[in-house]
């Protein structure tokens, strides 16, 4: 494992991306002289530059500030996503600094805590987030790197006590073998990064391997998962440890009864949207208990959590119009987005507009893909956002398309919208490439 006390200078290749801002958040306000690069400028990026990082948005070794040119003091912190041309990547490896995957940082900044791990192709942000606060609003302080921006605390990211470390434990790239985890919750182990694993067994068996490193605590895992786990989550079950039954919406919010294994509490409600979020409340209710956090202030925190964007996020919500934004980027996750709509809104006209996340993914779960999406009434796709990869051949969102069973399906480029969209019922966008992009001018254009 690497040691950080000698380092002063941190330099974050793909310093935009959700999880490297998180890390250079924790370095800055740890008084690291911090400085990066990314493709593009972004929320995250503007809002690191205003905190004092230097970011250049060139791929040239040129310009890289002059303090980190001294190696022993240096770091250089890398993700998976950039491609191995990356000049700035090639002139670091070239000239021997010392460089880093995320995950291997992100191991050592939490190997001496109590680290809370989160992992699930599904879920983990909303459920470590929702840990997150449920801990600092019951007066447990904790350090937490998340995998979306908390809209309670405003960031990916939270500062805190050095004891606790709550961590988005990341499957991708088998990153989260990095971790060191005390408590460690698995919400989900669908097939995905296929790319990475080749085999939904391959990332099974990934899985597996994370819930080995475990030590001092336990491991709580969604009921039916093919996992080793010694406690056990899920909705209206009458076995598993943890388990949420009665389940209504009520004034806008789901409603249920929690079961636990010391009692049971009634009636209780989470403001976020969809059957999901329950379960996702379940999860994070499960591993706040097991950390000695009174059920009566976990409950409360459950009925105040304001969320995470991209996660079912309304952008509009008027009796005429609704919007909602969500990251949701796999077959599974669209089909539990487009059916929570579905049960909020029954009566009414859904319109996705869906923009792809990778080929490879695309190529992978394409069926799957065209049928959650032909549950809605009307499709919009945008072309496949590429991120890290090149095309493949054949695969491409006019395949998808015709795949697609809705009635009323078409294919915009991303210039198009919002001007044309249809009159709105209920709008969701989906994906997890730069679709958020959209949404500014699509709550103009609905609202004005």
């Amino acid at each position: 494992m690497i040691s950080l006390d000698h380092i002063k200078h941190i330099y974050f290749l793909g310093i935009g991306g959700i999880g490297m801002s998180a890390l250079a958040r924790y370095f800055l306000f740890h008084q690291k002289s911090v400085a990066g690069y990314d493709r593009n400028s972004s929320d995250l990026s503007r809002s690191l530059e205003q905190a004092s990082c230097k970011i250049t948005y060139v791929d040239n070794p040129e310009t890289i500030p002059q303090v980190f040119e001294d190696k022993k003091k240096v770091l250089v912190v890398y993700t998976p996503a950039i491609p191995k041309t990356n000049k700035l990547l090639n002139y670091f490896e070239k000239e021997g600094f010392l460089l880093c995957k995320r995950s291997e940082v992100l191991g050592a900044i939490t190997h001496d805590m109590q680290c809370l791990a989160v992992a699930g192709t599904h879920g983990k942000t909303t459920i470590s987030s929702l840990l997150a606060f449920i801990l600092s609003d019951n007066k447990v302080d904790c350090t937490a790197f998340l995998g979306g921006v908390a809209t309670d605390f405003g960031s990916n990211m939270r500062i805190g006590s050095e004891n606790i470390a709550v961590v988005e434990a990341d499957e991708f790239d088998r990153s989260f073998l990095r971790l060191s985890p005390n408590w460690a919750l698995i919400s989900s182990m669908d097939a995905d990064h296929l790319d990475i694993y080749g085999t939904a067994s391959h990332l099974e068996a990934s899985f597996e391997s994370f819930t080995k490193k475990v030590a001092g605590g336990e491991v709580i895992a969604k009921e039916g998962l093919k996992i080793s786990s010694r406690y056990t989550y899920a909705l209206n079950s009458d076995t598993a440890d943890f388990s949420a039954t009665g389940i209504h919406v009520q004034a806008g919010s789901y409603c249920f009864d929690l079961r636990y294994p010391e009692g049971i509490c009634r009636k209780v409600s989470t403001g976020l949207p969809g059957i999901h979020n329950v379960e996702n409340a379940l999860a994070a209710f499960a591993l706040a208990y097991f950390q000695d956090v009174p059920v009566s202030g976990i409950i409360a925190s459950i009925k105040s959590f304001s969320g995470v964007k991209r996660r079912f996020e309304y952008h509009v919500k008027t009796p005429s119009k609704v919007y909602i934004d969500d990251y949701a980027h796999h077959p599974k996750e669209i089909q539990v987005a487009i059916q929570s709509v579905r049960d909020l809104y029954p009566e009414r006209k859904l319109t996705v507009i869906f923009q792809p996340h990778l080929f490879s993914r695309t190529r992978d779960f394409m069926d799957d893909f065209a049928r959650e999406l032909s549950l809605s009434d009307q499709v919009i796709l945008l072309d496949i956002y590429p991120a890290r990869e090149m095309p493949i051949s054949g695969v491409n969102s006019e395949v998808l398309l015709d795949k697609i069973s809705c009635k009323e399906k078409s294919l915009y480029s991303k210039s198009e919208i919002p001007n044309a969209l249809p009159e709105i019922d209920v709008l969701m966008t989906l994906g997890a490439g730069d679709i958020d992009r959209l949404i500014e001018p699509i709550k103009t254009h609905i609202t004005s």
